[in-house]
Parts: structure tokens; sequence; C-alpha cells
């Protein structure tokens, strides 16, 4: 998938000189090499591979720091107790397994449409059309709900700009960044990562320390591992609390996939990938099991400040530490406006690759002399901004829909990634094997069953109170995409998508039908 620049001519051929389908056709301008540090030059999509290595590896460990693991770590911990610790390593173990393979997709294949483009050419064109625009909306909503979490701590900092004010700011400051270059992004995403980073390294560090009674001047009495067993044991409400907790965390995970789209404008993809496939296992168990069970270990899990101040904060407040609420408010400001700008980033460039593929308007697949979608950051913005305003204006019924509706499109993405790695694996190794670079563990086993694990969790959600309407909805409105793709491909007479004896590889173009 390429920009629209880069289409065939009417009746003409796709070059594949170079074997990944990323040579120029003879009425395309050539594509210069990439220097060293991938600044300047652009990749066979026509976008600007600006993304450094250190913008690539904090982009991949801040990806799986959401807003939701400060701010949603309690309810889990009241909801399951120290076995919350089981849920998030559950959970992390199928986040584990699914960036494996896709992984070993995005080595082989990178582009900018990741796992949609690989829904596209292994599942079929509706695939690819139903999974790209399923998370596009799924960003698109994230927007409002980031922009509207760091407007309600800017109030609180700066009560003289209304909320909606600060939502608004907020929205413009990100948006110009992303329109700039994408090394802008980078260089804002690498900073905010940086700090959510550091942050939690701090905590586990002085957490430990002050768990072990090792803290000088700490005011816990540091009692070790006791915590996780003196207010009713492990499991002081039962195995089935562990299914609810999973429930509750799975989808703080979301975000991991997001360095597999980042790392087709880079200089060095491949590389790219495979360094952030490789860490993602030390990443979730440092970031959210480490700081869980720092947590844990210093309060007992049913202790009220818990639920009235965070997690993080309590355990702070019971080190010691001063402003401790201050200190968590400046942190999760960092992860919200990480989140949107990450946001911003990853919904534009799924419109920038539908709209390659002819699946999205052919103004997003168009990029400015930086080598930035510009009309596709623009569009996602645009909704973004309308479903701000119905957070402030319809909060409980609207915006509610679009929560719900939007809820379960993660564990969608994550079987669309399984159901396509199946496919494709057989694919790279009778057409380049070379490129498999990165392999997924045990296959076909482990993709199996990480696919029943998925299953399992959505059939889960059905017996849950909260989770039944985010599957139902999200289902509804699932089932609209997919029919409205298969409608438009029958009304294409079949020309919708690659044929199954050619399947389109990255810097292809698949001309869009009229």
């Amino acid at each position: 998938m390429t920009s629209q620049s880069s289409l065939t001519e009417p009746g003409g051929q796709p070059d594949h000189s170079d074997g990944n389908g990323s040579g120029a056709s003879p009425s395309s301008e050539a594509v210069p090499p990439a220097p060293s540090d991938g600044q300047g030059a652009k990749n066979s999509e026509g976008l600007q591979q600006g993304l450094k290595s250190r913008h690539l590896s904090m982009i991949a460990i801040g990806g799986v720091i959401g807003a939701g693991l400060f701010v949603g770590s309690s309810a889990g911990i009241a909801a399951a107790g120290p076995a919350i610790l089981v849920s998030y390593a559950l959970v992390g173990a199928m986040v584990v397994l699914v960036m494996r393979m896709l992984g070993e997709m995005a080595a082989a294949r990178p582009t900018s449409g990741s796992f949609s483009a690989y829904a596209d050419q292994a599942l079929g064109r509706w695939a690819g059309f139903s999974i790209g625009w399923l998370y596009w909306f799924f960003w698109v909503v994230v927007l409002a709900v980031e922009a509207t979490a760091g407007a309600v701590i800017l109030e609180g900092w700066v009560p003289a700009i209304p909320q909606w004010g600060w939502a608004l700011i907020v929205m413009f400051v990100l948006t110009a960044t992303n329109l700039v270059s994408v090394g802008s992004y980078g260089e804002f995403e690498f900073w905010f990562a940086g700090i959510k980073v550091a942050a939690i390294s701090v905590f586990v560090i002085i957490g430990l320390l002050a768990v072990f009674g090792i803290l000088p001047g700490s005011d816990n009495p540091g009692s070790g591992f006791a915590h996780l067993t003196d207010a009713g044991g492990f499991l002081p409400k039962g195995p089935g609390a562990i299914l609810t907790g999973v429930l509750l965390v799975v989808f703080s995970f979301m975000g991991s996939e997001i360095v597999t789209l980042a790392a087709g404008e880079s200089s060095d993809p491949q590389r790219a990938v495979s360094k952030a496939t490789n860490s993602v296992i030390w990443r979730i168990g440092i970031f959210y099991l480490g700081s869980i069970f720092v947590v844990l270990t210093l309060l007992p899990w049913n202790d009220k400040s818990i639920g009235e101040h965070g997690s993080y904060v309590a355990a702070l407040n019971s080190i010691g530490i001063p402003h401790a609420g201050q200190i968590m408010d400046v942190i999760v400001l960092t992860a919200v406006l990480s989140c949107l700008n990450s946001g911003l980033y990853t919904a534009s460039r799924m419109a920038f690759s539908l709209s390659g593929r002819g699946d999205a308007p052919k103004a997003f697949g168009r990029v400015s002399g930086q080598g930035v979608p510009r009309a596709a950051i623009l569009g996602s913005v645009v909704f973004g901004f309308v479903a701000v305003f119905f957070n402030y204006q319809w909060p409980d019924t609207v915006f509610e829909f679009l929560l719900n509706s939007s809820g379960a499109v993660a564990l969608f993405v994550w079987l669309a990634i399984c159901f396509s790695q199946l496919r494709l694996r057989g694919k790279i190794v009778r057409e380049s094997p070379e490129k498999l670079v990165v392999r997924m563990w045990l296959f076909p086993y482990l993709t199996w069953a990480t696919i029943a694990m998925i299953l399992f969790v959505l059939v889960y959600m059905l017996f849950d109170d909260d989770g039944r309407p985010q599957v139902l909805l999200s289902l509804l409105v699932a089932a609209l995409v997919v029919a409205f793709s298969l409608l438009r491909e029958r009304k294409r007479g079949g020309g919708y998508g690659p044929t199954p004896d050619h399947q389109v590889e990255p810097g292809e173009k698949v001309p869009a039908s009229s």
C-alpha cells in the first residue's frame, strides 16, 4: 500500500524489481535511499522516514503504559485483591503472544497499515476494510476520552480556563505537532513516554526499598510480602475474581501495536519491529506486574486509601512522599497527552493506509512535501472534536454509546492479527523466507491458544453486567461495517482486492475500482 501518487497508471503493472513491491513504476518518482538517521527520505508509500531509533524505542516502551494503568488499577485491585496480579499476568501473556504474531508479519512486510493491511492480504479485502475502520473509530473515541481527562487536570491547575477550553487547546496543540512532521510526533512521544517510563521505574525502585524496610525515612513499616495474604488470603474473592480482573485490565494494554505502524516511517523498520517485539515481555513485566506488585506489598489490597486516592497515590502516601497527589497528576497528564498524541498519529496512519487501498477518500492518501498525510490527520481530528462535543453535550447517551460501541474493538483487532498470522506465515515462507526474522513461538499451537483466550474473554464479557453492552454494541457496529464492506465488494463485481494467487506487497497499490 502506497500513497495515491504511487498508483500505477491505468493498465500498467506495478514494479517488483526489488522483490518487495517497493520499486517505483516507470511513471512514479524514484524514492531516494534512506540516510542513516532516517531524516528527509521517504518510504515507498510517500511517508517521511523521520522516526529515529530512539523515537521507536520509546514509542514501543511507552505504548504499553496508558493512562488506564495509573487511574484504573484501583478498580482491578478492589475486584480481585492480590489475585489481580494473575489477571495482569494472563492479559500480559496474551498481549505478548499477539505482539509476537504481529511482529512476525510486520518485520517481513512493514507497512503503515500494519494489521489492517495483513488482514487484507490474508483474509480478504472485507477484513482489511473492516478492522481498519473499526480501529480508526476506536482511536477517534479515545481522542475525546483523553482530551477530557487532560482537561480535568489542567482545569484544576488553571480554573480560569473552562474544561472544554482546555480540551480544545490540548487537541489543537497535538494536532499542530502531528501536522509538522512525523519527527515532531516522535520527539513529543519520546519525552512523554520518557516521563512515564522514568516515573514507573523510580516508583518500583523506591517502593521495593520501602517494602523491605531499607528506604531511609519511609513511613511504611515494610511488611515484605505479608500484605499479599494477610487480608483474606491471595484469593480473597475466589478464583472467579481473576476473570473479573481480566475484564477490567485488558483494555489498558491497548496501544502495544502502535510501534508496528510507526516502524514504516523509520529507516530500518525490520530492526525496529524485531527489537520492539523482543522487548515486550520485560516491558509488561516491569511496568504492569512490577508496579502493581509494589502497590499490593506496600498496602493491604482492601486499604480504603486505594479506592479514595488511587493505587499509586495511596502507595506513595504510605511511604511518606510529600505532594504525592500532585506528582501523580503530572504523570497522569503526561500519560494522557502521550495517548492523545499516539491516538491521533495512529488514526491518521490507518486512514492513510485505507485510502491507499481504495477504502477511504483519496484525499487521505495524499502527503505533504514533508511526507505527512495532513488530510488524514485533519479528517481524524475533526471526528475527535465532534466526539469531544458529544462528551460535554450528551455524556450519558451519545458519548456512552460511542464508548461502548468501541469498547471491544481491541479484542477484535487481536483476533484479526491471530487469524492473519495463521494465513500469512505460509505465504512468507514460500515467497520470501529470508524475511521471517521474527517467528511466532510453537506455531501454530500458540496462535490457536491465543485465539481461544481472546474468544473466552469475549464470551465471558457477555455474562458481565459492565462488559455485556460493550460486546453487544461493538459487535453491532462491527457487523454493520462488515456488511457495508461486503456489499461494496459485491457492487464492484469482485474487483475489490487481491486475487488468491497474488497478495499485495508493501509499496504496491491496488487500484481502486470505479
